[in-house]
């Protein structure tokens, strides 16, 4: 507060006049009448001084701004109009709203104690509304369940029963062409609940390996200092097993330096003989593993003598994803064509990485591999040629970008084919002496010392078949092989991960380090899925949402029905036998919601017209998206009070993400988004604080309905306001307080009153531009933002356009009653709903009945 004032304080003689505190409001993104300003005002300044406020005048000042209404309503619903609550009144509140159990009155006073600021209030066990705002906005009420930041789930089950937060190219900082490399890395994803690092070695001088990117710019470090650093951080936050996914390029007697520096610097962590005297026929679990590092890497075939010291392995590795003619030779060169390869190489990426930047925050694919392609191919090519004077790298270069080109041009055919097509051609060479591209299958000399460390986690190559081999067999993808897996084998690929690992890691095309959507290849039961750490984002977010549910551990259980049924991932019913979930969210209101920090338009000193979306992430038969409406010119307090309604068919695998959006005339500016698993999820009144904001957060009441059969339950509950608590004569008598609330409210919520819920499909869904320009000689208005984008033109073309999907379907048209209308009076009213034939004639028909 102090703080506050003195910025506003414009020059600096320790009071504020009128015309500084409505430049005060406007920073703070609160846009209210004159009128009501000066009220206020005038209320606060009570001293001789008058037109201007101390700082003890400021406080009340802005206390009287700031004052919760949905918070002092819903006070006042449990209080019986009394302007504050009671130990008894607080319990019942506790019991109804936030399905708390074993309330006692004790817990009760506890709270008024902890969280009211009157001692008067605290002498007479009351709570009053400074009180309740306290309690409400503190870390007791947040949506998150707060005993899912501790270990809450059975560990010892198998490790292939598990999702494992993993890395990719864990020593990278940045891209994957010219980033630096650094062991801090691997502290901080260590110490951030990563359970899965990746380590490539390389011969380095003075016989001592180097980790590095092979075949790319990226700077070095030593083997020895990263599993230092390894061993250091690994279990400072947890003492569950670590995974180190070991990529060797190394000569025998450098993989026998590999060796050594493991054995000496891990000790007794590589030593998992307690393990291995259990059940061989499955994988040992998390708490058996306790304080362990397990090896992922080659080890020698089995025909082998055990006096051999070598042998040879498949050399199949995420490294090999890029062909000989793409690989950039000759990386350590320091001639001075090298540094020009590397200037406008660097030039490029920057400049790419701009652009991606203005596009969408959630769209993450915006940054292509075409847009890579247009800028290198015509742009590194041409400054190449007119500045290099070295033939040969000029040549290497062309060659680079030109196979980059050939060899996008063949996956996109790849991904065209069946995987059946491909197990035929995998069969055409003889001897297994060839990949699944026709290629002769590379081999290396493995080190026997080497080999003997890996134990329950042996690489094998994904081009092998998804038959049931050993346990510990772990199979790699790459990220193109694994999308085709699950889009044509998703059961068989389920049923694969019931019994062993697998690791799925982004292709060699993200040279710019972004990241796959991990929820695909989560949906179908795959353990290890890497992503690049170092890149922030939608995708990382999610990732974080997925691996809170168990304290941050790193572990997290697989659903039961995925660790032993069967079913379609895919499918519109993936699982018919049993019940669907209906999660029913009312959006009340916001609380300080910022100023994009990048908006389209540049720092326009606007107030935002912020809107709240809502997405469900998880099986494609779940995903979707719902949103509210726009507030205009608010930031500060908005109010929606609208209501939105998801059905999931598995709510164990869904992601629940909230995004605020500042509505803007040429589509929409991102404000902040918060990533909450479905099971982590806390019922009743909670607030939402925006990830990385201490004070933004928005109001929201959250509830779960069972749905059995084809037959869903019409909703009782969510779509009651705070004045449907007071009851019909109570409401009456405090219709005064309506006024606090600044906008009418629309509910969204589905009432099938009986009719079957309609099958859906991905195919069936709808993609709408949200939050985009009106429509040629419109005005800018006030409509809901729903009504609104239907007026726009759709186009997936414009990289400005943000689209979301909105489930259609063969069902009977809803009909949407005002928030003031309690569901009793809607049930009994005369009112018909409307057919979707009424809706084809009658435009009007999606109107909200006015009260």
């Amino acid at each position: 507060m102090k703080q506050t004032f003195e910025e506003a304080d414009k020059n600096g003689d320790g009071l504020l006049n009128m015309e500084e505190i409505y430049q005060l409001l406007h920073k703070m993104n609160v846009n209210l009448p004159r009128r009501k300003v000066k009220q206020m005002f005038q209320e606060a300044d009570t001293d001789d001084q008058q037109g201007t406020l101390t700082f003890e005048e400021f406080t009340v000042f802005y206390k009287m701004m700031s004052l919760r209404r949905d918070l002092f309503l819903l006070l006042m619903c449990f209080s019986d109009k009394k302007d504050h609550l009671t130990a008894e009144e607080l319990g019942n509140f506790l019991r109804v709203e936030q399905k708390m159990s074993s309330v006692t009155p004790e817990c009760c006073l506890d709270i008024i104690n902890k969280f009211e600021v009157s001692e008067e209030n605290k002498q007479n066990g009351v709570l009053g509304i400074e009180g309740f705002t306290n309690y409400m906005r503190s870390p007791a009420c947040d949506v998150f369940n707060p005993q899912h930041h501790e270990i809450n789930q059975d560990m010892d089950q198998p490790i292939c029963n598990y999702f494992i937060a993993s890395s990719h190219n864990t020593y990278l900082t940045g891209d994957q062409l010219l980033s630096h490399s650094k062991t801090d890395m691997y502290a901080w994803v260590l110490q951030a609940g990563c359970r899965c690092v990746e380590v490539d070695c390389w011969d380095g001088p003075d016989g001592e390996p180097m980790v590095q990117h092979g075949y790319t710019l990226t700077s070095k470090i030593t083997f020895k200092s990263v599993i230092e650093t390894i061993n250091k951080y690994a279990f400072v936050n947890n003492e569950f097993p670590v995974i180190l996914s070991i990529e060797n390029h190394c000569s025998i007697q450098q993989q026998k330096k590999i060796a050594q520096h493991l054995k000496e610097i891990f000790g007794d962590k590589l030593d998992v003989g307690e393990a291995l005297n259990k059940d061989p026929k499955q994988l040992p679990s998390p708490n058996l593993l306790k304080g362990k590092i397990l090896l992922k890497g080659k080890r020698l075939p089995s025909y082998l003598s055990a006096d051999a010291e070598e042998g040879e392995v498949s050399d199949d590795d995420s490294a090999d994803e890029i062909e000989d003619d793409f690989k950039l030779k000759n990386s350590t060169s320091n001639g001075p064509s090298q540094h020009q390869v590397e200037s406008h190489i660097r030039k490029k990426l920057d400049s790419l990485m701009k652009e991606s930047q203005i596009g969408d925050k959630e769209d993450t694919d915006s940054f292509s591999i075409r847009a890579l392609l247009r800028a290198t191919h015509e742009g590194l090519q041409r400054n190449l040629r007119k500045n290099s004077k070295d033939g040969m790298k000029k040549s290497q270069s062309r060659s680079f970008i030109s196979n980059l080109k050939h060899k996008r041009h063949s996956k996109s055919r790849l991904k065209c084919q069946s995987v059946e097509t491909e197990d035929d051609s995998q069969q055409e060479p003889s001897g297994g002496q060839f990949n699944r591209g026709g290629r002769r299958r590379k081999t290396i000399k493995l080190s026997r010392d080497l080999s003997d460390l890996v134990v329950f986690t042996n690489s094998v190559a994904s081009q092998e078949c998804l038959d049931e081999g050993s346990p510990c067999n772990v199979l790699s993808f790459s990220e193109a092989r694994a999308q085709n897996l699950v889009h044509h084998r998703a059961e068989r690929f389920l049923t694969f991960n019931q019994r062993q690992l697998s690791r799925i890691y982004p292709s060699a095309y993200r040279i710019d380090s972004s990241n796959f959507n991990p929820q695909t290849y989560w949906n179908v039961g795959c353990q290890l899925v890497a992503l690049n750490y170092q890149t922030e984002g939608r995708m990382m977010q999610l990732n974080r949402a997925k691996f809170m549910v168990n304290g941050g551990s790193g572990y997290v259980l697989k659903p039961s029905l995925m660790s032993k049924g069967a079913f379609n991932p895919l499918s519109d019913e993936p699982l018919p036998a049993n019940p669907k979930k209906q999660l029913v969210i009312k959006i009340i209101s916001g609380q300080q919601l910022p100023k994009p920090p990048d908006s389209m338009l540049g720092d326009r000193g606007e107030i935002i017209d912020p809107f709240v979306e809502v997405e469900i992430i998880g099986l494609p038969v779940d995903c979707c998206k719902e949103q509210t409406r726009v507030v205009d010119d608010n930031g500060f307090n908005p109010v929606w009070e609208e209501t939105l309604s998801f059905t999931l068919h598995m709510p164990e695998v869904a992601l629940v993400r909230f995004l605020v959006w500042d509505h803007d005339p040429i589509g929409r500016d991102f404000v902040g988004q918060r990533t909450i698993a479905f099971s982590s999820l806390m019922p009743g009144y909670r607030h939402v604080y925006l990830e990385g904001m201490t004070e933004a957060s928005i109001f929201v009441h959250i509830t779960v309905h069972d749905i059995y059969g084809k037959w869903s339950p019409l909703v009782l509950n969510p779509s009651y306001t705070i004045m449907h608590l007071l009851g019909a004569n109570k409401g009456r008598q405090l219709r005064g307080f309506r006024g606090l609330f600044n906008r009418s409210s629309k509910s969204s919520v589905d009432t099938h009153n009986g009719v079957p819920p309609r099958k859906r499909s991905i195919t069936d869904h709808l993609l709408r531009r949200t939050a985009s320009a009106p429509a040629k000689g419109r005005k800018k208005n006030k409509m809901p933002l729903a009504e609104a984008t239907y007026d726009r033109k759709q186009s997936t073309e414009d990289s400005q356009s943000t689209f979301v999907e909105k489930r259609m379907g063969n069902r009977k048209a809803l009909q949407h009653r005002p928030a003031s209308m309690p569901l009793d009076k809607l049930l009994h009213s005369n009112l018909n709903l409307s057919t979707p034939e009424q809706e084809e004639s009658d435009p009007g028909a999606d109107t909200i009945i006015e009260n």
